[in-house]
């Protein structure tokens, strides 16, 4: 994975977490923002729900606080209340504001359209989706499915 995730902190971790630690696993990652009702309605609790359906050494959500309007309400005390309030278990990163644009560093690198938005990485840490709106439990299951059917770098040597 030659994606990197610029945060500038990092919730539900004990330190920051690098993409390319991850490869052996499908990584779920999330970009959010909190008073985002499509995200709070639909694409946190899925995302909650892949995390307690799935195996952390199989399926590593992380989501991805991307805040590019109101920024004030999004404050990352604010942001710590939401996770507690929501009982969010799965790591969290606070995407860098960049110096020269609106939009954060991971959401820029990752050419993200706005929130939600789903990406996928399979176990060789290559993109497999960039989904942005609501992507329907049956279908993010179908896909996870196959994911995790095709064999891992190690097995496929």
């Amino acid at each position: 994975m030659s994606v990197q995730i610029h945060a500038s902190e990092w919730l539900n971790t004990p330190g920051p977490l690098e993409l390319s630690s991850l490869r052996g696993r499908i990584v779920l990652l999330l970009a959010f923002q909190m008073h985002c009702p499509g995200c709070v309605i639909q694409a946190v609790p899925q995302a909650q729900r892949v995390r307690a359906s799935f195996r952390e050494d199989e399926v590593a959500v992380i989501g991805l606080h991307s805040v590019f309007e109101n920024h004030a309400e999004a404050a990352p005390e604010r942001l710590r209340d939401f996770v507690t309030e929501h009982q969010l278990s799965f790591p969290i990163a606070v995407d860098a504001a960049s110096l020269d644009h609106p939009v954060p560093r991971t959401m820029r690198a990752l050419q993200l359209p706005g929130t939600p938005t789903t990406v996928l990485f399979d176990r060789q840490g290559r993109l497999r989706l960039r989904r942005f709106g609501h992507l329907d439990d049956l279908r993010l299951g179908a896909m996870l499915g196959q994911l995790l059917s095709e064999p891992s770098a190690a097995s496929a040597s």
